[in-house]
């Protein structure tokens, strides 16, 4: 399967108005983003775990990054509210669930296979000073990826210039983006080259971003 698998393009997905689609897993349900593969996958997915639903036992061969953005996910090294950002890499496995159900925003399969770096962090503990109206939290940086988390004021302006790609997704609030204004839920990719340029709506906005990372964007390992 390939969904918005052409990394030269840009996408943009206003993910609370897809439809869930069942995982082999029963009550485990996605509205998948960007996919490259079958069920072994490099895929970027929203992920939904209903009330005492489970995954089996699983090793994460290619890596396996995600955030939580309700309710709280587990796994047998312990509970991960929302607003948890956690990093499993290659080789890593656990048996996820969720007793009070939760959604998660998670990527597959886009890591360095030699990366075995894992941890967990609570993103808003990792926030600086706001400067402008923007606080800013590094969550992890490597020679292939930045990943951040930010929280904009209402009405403040941000803007990232990195090479490599620039990905978006708005966990909170709203912000408006080459005049279109992308709500809670809305994902957005840009190619290698785009600036993004936004600014926050009335209520603010929490942002997660991702630069630096689609040139090394290929298919799962067989």
């Amino acid at each position: 399967m390939d969904l918005n698998a052409d990394f030269s393009l840009p996408a943009l997905v206003q993910s609370e108005t897809l439809d869930w689609q069942p995982s082999p897993m029963p009550g485990v349900d996605r509205r998948m983003l960007d996919r490259i593969g079958g069920e072994v996958a490099r895929a970027t997915s929203i992920v939904r775990y209903a009330p005492g639903s489970h995954f089996s036992e699983h090793t994460h061969t290619g890596g396996e990054e995600f955030i939580v953005l309700d309710g709280v996910f587990q796994d047998e090294h312990g509970d991960y509210p929302a607003g948890t950002y956690v990093r499993n890499p290659p080789t890593t496995a656990h048996t996820p669930g969720a007793e009070q159900g939760c959604v998660i925003f998670v990527k597959l399969w886009q890591f360095d296979l030699e990366d075995r770096t894992q941890f967990r962090k609570t993103m808003a503990d990792e926030l600086s000073a706001p400067v402008n109206g923007v606080a800013t939290a590094l969550l992890h940086k490597d020679a292939r990826e930045i990943v951040t988390y930010h929280q904009l004021d209402a009405g403040a302006v941000w803007a990232n210039v990195d090479t490599g790609g620039i990905e978006l997704l708005v966990i909170a609030g709203s912000v408006e983006v080459n005049g279109d204004t992308l709500a809670k839920g809305v994902w957005l990719r840009l190619p290698d080259g785009v600036p993004l340029d936004c600014r926050a709506g009335a209520e603010g906005a929490s942002l997660w971003i991702k630069t630096g990372h689609l040139p090394f964007a290929k298919p799962p390992a067989a």
